[in-house]
């Protein structure tokens, strides 16, 4: 786990996830035991990558209106769905399919806004080019920390899914099994 704490306030589930034993012995666990605790894992995934998007976003807001500022151009408004687009991105992945939707949206968006309430998005023209690129440094830090846990939480699930694969596999889970699940 990250020395970075995402969630100052309610760390529970994370906490709980990547913590010792949470992965372990995984089978001696009953299947159920063993889906909920990968629906747990997978909800958490789905928080963590809601706010490296959020991260992400605000991050190349900052970095396109430093591009303007040195090459001069128009205001950041007038170009923002062409800043928001993936398509001028190289650090994305192919990502991974989650059945579940962030659950604390609200929660992760006023921590986002936290990071970065020195130099808000709406008023980022207002403040100088050393101001923008210390809170565009901010948030690459937290970002960081944030995509550390991700991929620790994604192991976990990893190991959970591989564990379940394993049951059907070897016949001690049955397809009847997965379909008591939904």
């Amino acid at each position: 786990m990250s020395e970075h704490e995402p969630y100052p306030n309610g760390r529970r589930r994370i906490d709980k996830v990547l913590g010792e034993g949470y992965a372990d012995d995984l089978g001696a666990l009953e299947l159920d035991e063993l889906r909920a605790r990968r629906r747990e894992a997978e909800q958490e995934e789905a928080d963590l990558s809601y706010v490296r998007r959020m991260l992400q976003g605000r991050m190349d807001i900052l970095r396109a209106e430093l591009a303007r500022r040195s090459g001069g151009g128009d205001k950041i408004v007038e170009h923002l769905s062409g800043v928001l687009a993936d398509s001028g991105r190289s650090d994305h992945g192919l990502g991974r399919f989650l059945r579940v939707e962030p659950s604390r949206v609200d929660e992760h968006r006023r921590l986002v806004e936290q990071i970065i309430a020195d130099v808000g998005v709406s008023d980022i023209e207002g403040h100088t080019d050393e101001e923008v690129r210390e809170s565009l440094g901010r948030l690459e830090e937290f970002e960081h920390g944030v995509s550390e846990d991700r991929r620790a939480v994604q192991t976990v699930m990893d190991a959970l899914t591989a564990e379940v694969a394993a049951r059907y596999k070897s016949g001690a889970a049955s397809v009847d099994d997965l379909l008591a699940e939904r």
